[in-house]
């Protein structure tokens, strides 16, 4: 493993990254999206690779959001720069398929995350949603045109205009997730899928996987471009400072 804000740990085909930011509940914050991409970098151009699982340390959370003292603190020029949408889309076209190993809450661009693998194995504590309206923003990172993709476009209204927090009963109901086991068995449940797909062709996979992604998205690049309009612009509103200011002071005085 590599000590950083993210760990990497290989065995055999299968690779496995770990959000390590337990404290902050593996927040998807500047340092993570480096980290992130660096593990990936790591990864690249493997050959002998048949799958990666992507879950996040400690039982709380899989990836509870991004940072909010950050966010509250980028501009529109932040949100044209797709930091998030950049990671997530680069994990989305990974050659390989990317498993997600959700334990405790997955929100915002925990979320974001998520539906940017391939396949979502949870435990029973998870929670997910996309709360984005409730800061004076919206999910920017791929959330707009990949939830409505993944649960369709009914469901995906409900809880982008909402922001409700579902619980894994649910999540697994709409297609949110696609295996819902118990805690303790989410990580050897993510790697028993792995092994179902590494016992295939390699380079089968890998097609299937682009081929299936070049299908569904012809127009993901205009989606892409209009989440990152959309989000340049609240950015820089005063609702958006407000209520983040509002969020972290709640926050603060619950450490207190």
């Amino acid at each position: 493993m590599t000590e950083s804000s993210c760990l990497l740990e290989r065995d055999a085909a299968l690779a496995t990254i770990t959000l390590n930011a337990e404290e902050k509940r593996n927040a998807i914050d500047l340092d993570m999206v480096q980290s992130l991409h660096a593990r990936l970098d790591e990864l690249s151009g493997d050959r002998e690779l048949a799958a990666i699982i992507l879950t996040g340390a400690g039982e709380k959370a899989f990836a509870a959001g991004a940072d909010i003292a950050q966010l509250r603190d980028r501009r529109a020029a932040d949100a044209m720069g797709a930091i998030n949408s950049g990671l997530f889309k680069r994990i989305e076209d990974f050659p390989v398929p990317v498993i997600a190993a959700i334990k405790g809450y997955a929100l915002g661009g925990g979320c974001e995350l998520a539906i940017a693998c391939d396949l979502r194995v949870a435990g029973r504590s998870a929670k997910m949603g996309q709360p984005e309206v409730k800061l004076g923003i919206i999910p920017a990172a791929g959330g707009c045109y990949r939830l409505p993709r993944l649960i369709g476009l009914g469901r995906a209204r409900e809880l982008v205009y909402t922001g409700k927090i579902i619980a894994a009963e649910e999540c697994l109901r709409i297609g949110l997730i696609d295996r819902l086991v118990d805690d303790d068995q989410v990580i050897a449940a993510a790697r028993s899928l792995a092994a179902e797909i590494a016992a295939n062709g390699r380079a089968a996979v890998r097609m299937a996987k682009a081929t299936m992604n070049a299908l569904a998205r012809p127009n993901e690049g205009m989606a892409s471009s209009m989440e990152s309009m959309a989000q340049a612009q609240l950015f820089e509103s005063e609702e958006k400072q407000e209520r983040m200011t509002a969020f972290l002071e709640r926050k603060n005085k619950k450490k207190g």
